[in-house]
């Protein structure tokens, strides 16, 4: 089933195209954040005059046409409100125009079902990173099957710390991918670590570390990721332990990270649990993972209505329905 999915979060505008759960195609634009982060209304017109040709971009690369499509899902939520709702005009308006059926996806569903699938596993604890988001998840079947959430942060997610200390640093770009390439070579400088139980604290840790500027900047940086990935190691390995799980996925933005999959593939080798991931760009928000989540939706039988198609920014990954 040739299904396009259009992911419009934040500061991507992707399109992807998946067959048959095989991935033919995923183009994408960014948002060029610099230092100075985002502003939804300028993030969402950068959308609006790049979505056609990310589309189009699509198509060509899967070797298609628009009436090949048999099926549309576009991101629902979480997000930056502006941003979501490009992504759903634009996919409302495909599925109008080419009178297909057309699904509303969780961003978060869309990160660990693309993961899981990808890596071959089948029911991991799922450690969920990215800018608005860090949670550690598992698949349950009550009250229906959805993602329970087990641990999540009480602020603000692992990305969004290590984006304002890029930006504080003022690192350019102001990204975690830029913050793991200045630790390199950076001894540990004490941090505040914040656990309790399954669920972290990184505000502590990123007033700490802005504290210390003008300390060198390797060893800041250093110190930002180890405190803070071993919180995460922790809490996924007390995760594995009380669940008795045997598989561990690590999915979003923040698994692109070198040192963060290291330590837990460390952990997941100590337990003797299988450890999965995805490389570089399916990390990343994309089309792909949408289109993927997309086409199970469809082949279950589930859609909705184009003119019941809504976007929502609180849009909790355990309130979403995974087939």
């Amino acid at each position: 089933m040739l299904v396009i999915g259009i992911e419009s979060s934040a500061h991507t505008f992707g399109a992807g195209i998946v067959d048959d759960g095989k991935i033919l195609a995923s183009e994408k634009e960014m948002f060029k954040i610099g230092t100075t982060g985002m502003i939804p209304a300028e993030v969402a017109e950068f959308h609006v005059n790049n979505a056609a040709d990310v589309i189009s971009r699509a198509l060509e690369r899967a070797g298609i046409g628009y009436r090949d499509i048999e099926g549309i899902g576009y991101t629902r939520g979480p997000g930056l409100g502006p941003c979501l709702q490009v992504g759903c005009l634009s996919a409302k308006t495909l599925a109008k125009k080419l009178n297909v059926k057309i699904v509303p996806v969780n961003h978060g569903v869309g990160h660990i079902e693309v993961t899981r699938i990808s890596a071959g596993l089948k029911d991991p604890i799922a450690l969920y990173v990215s800018g608005g988001n860090s949670q550690i998840l598992k698949i349950s079947d009550k009250p229906f099957r959805h993602y329970r959430v087990l641990g999540e942060t009480f602020d603000i997610g692992v990305g969004n710390m290590l984006d304002s200390f890029a930006r504080e640093l003022k690192l350019t770009p102001s990204w975690g991918s830029t913050v793991e390439k200045s630790a390199l070579g950076g001894k540990y400088i004490e941090m505040p670590y914040s656990v309790k139980g399954m669920d972290f604290s990184f505000t502590g840790l990123l007033t700490k570390a802005t504290s210390l500027i003008p300390e060198k900047k390797e060893d800041l940086c250093f110190s930002l990721q180890e405190a803070a990935f071993s919180m995460l190691a922790e809490t996924a390995e007390r995760a594995i332990l009380l669940t008795n799980s045997q598989e561990l996925c690590v999915c979003g933005g923040v698994a692109q990270n070198t040192r963060l999959k290291e330590m837990l593939g460390l952990m997941a080798k100590e337990h003797g649990v299988r450890f999965g991931f995805v490389e570089g760009a399916l990390n990343a928000d994309n089309g792909a993972m949408i289109a993927m989540v997309a086409e199970r939706m469809l082949r279950n039988g589930f859609s909705v209505p184009v003119n019941e198609c809504r976007t929502e920014q609180r849009y909790r990954v355990d309130r979403a329905r995974v087939f």
